[in-house]
């Protein structure tokens, strides 16, 4: 496994921290943050119905919006295996019958990754910009990050450490992929947490969660919940971490935050594989030897 350790926007002893890997759902925590840049400058309303259907941005972000997961559809996994080239992403929202809310907006909770492709192009509409170059403008230019980007093709995974999925296409992952070092996804939310991009009242938002249920089996959640992009809630030991695992073909990032006293500790994890639980315990070791 490699790790970055970095405390109150400061590293600490990483191992490899220029190691490039992809972000995969870590992704989810930056566009959420982009999404709350534009609610802060009064251009878009958490709670206001958007045009892609009768949910709002804050059930996007909480994966309340009753809508479906292109993850469920064997043809998308068989697909990936196969190296085919992605399909459109109107071609996966038809294949998924993506328009029929599998419950009303609120009344549930089944993550998506296509509420958060409607967050992405929403970022877009409102910026009238590319993602890319929005998140960049949005989020990472003002917590000092440099070396982030957006793949947008497999030319874009040169050099990156994917694991074991070398020919891995980055357009399956409809809501974008960001690509960059294990340090700047450990610094992303650090920073992000520090309260200079945001205000406390919408990192406030961004935790107020919904309960998952009880403890997860083989992760060390006790009493997962989900805020808005991100994974909060106490774990073995007792701390509290706020943050998000991704998981793609080959790999597994894991960046997650937690406070103590006066100080944010932040710990970015990344391996080969497919085991979160085992990635998610090791950020918390990491943490909690670090307040030893």
């Amino acid at each position: 496994m490699l790790f970055s350790l970095v405390s109150n926007g400061t590293p600490l002893t990483p191992d490899r921290p220029d190691a490039t890997i992809p972000w995969w759902s870590f992704t989810k925590t930056v566009l959420a943050a982009a999404a709350l840049s534009l609610v802060r400058d009064g251009l878009v309303a958490l709670d206001q119905p958007l045009p892609e259907g009768t949910f709002t941005l804050r059930q996007l972000l909480r994966h309340e919006a009753g809508l479906a997961d292109y993850s469920e559809l064997a043809d998308y996994h068989g697909a990936v295996a196969r190296g085919d080239t992605p399909w459109a992403a109107e071609e996966m929202l038809q294949r998924l019958d993506a328009s029929r809310l599998r419950y009303a907006p609120g009344d549930g909770w089944r993550y998506s990754n296509v509420g958060y492709l409607y967050v992405a192009r929403l970022i877009e509409r409102v910026t009238r910009q590319g993602l890319g170059e929005a998140l960049a403008e949005r989020v990472f230019a003002p917590l000092g990050l440099t070396r982030v980007r957006l793949a947008t093709c497999k030319a874009d995974l040169q050099g990156v450490n994917m694991g074991t999925a070398s020919t891995y296409d980055p357009c399956w992952v409809y809501h974008g992929l960001l690509i960059g070092p294990l340090v700047e996804a450990a610094l992303c939310l650090d920073r992000l947490f520090a309260g200079d991009l945001l205000a406390h009242s919408l990192l406030e938002q961004m935790q107020t969660v919904r309960a998952l249920g009880g403890p997860i089996p083989g992760r060390p959640w006790v009493a997962p919940a989900y805020g808005l992009g991100l994974m909060h809630g106490p774990v073995a030991g007792g701390r509290i971490l706020s943050g998000h695992t991704g998981c793609g073909p080959g790999s597994v990032v894991a960046v997650y935050h937690s406070v103590c006293a006066a100080e944010i500790t932040t710990c970015a994890v990344f391996s080969d594989g497919a085991d979160e639980g085992a990635v998610e315990a090791e950020a918390v070791r990491l943490l909690s030897e670090h307040w030893v």
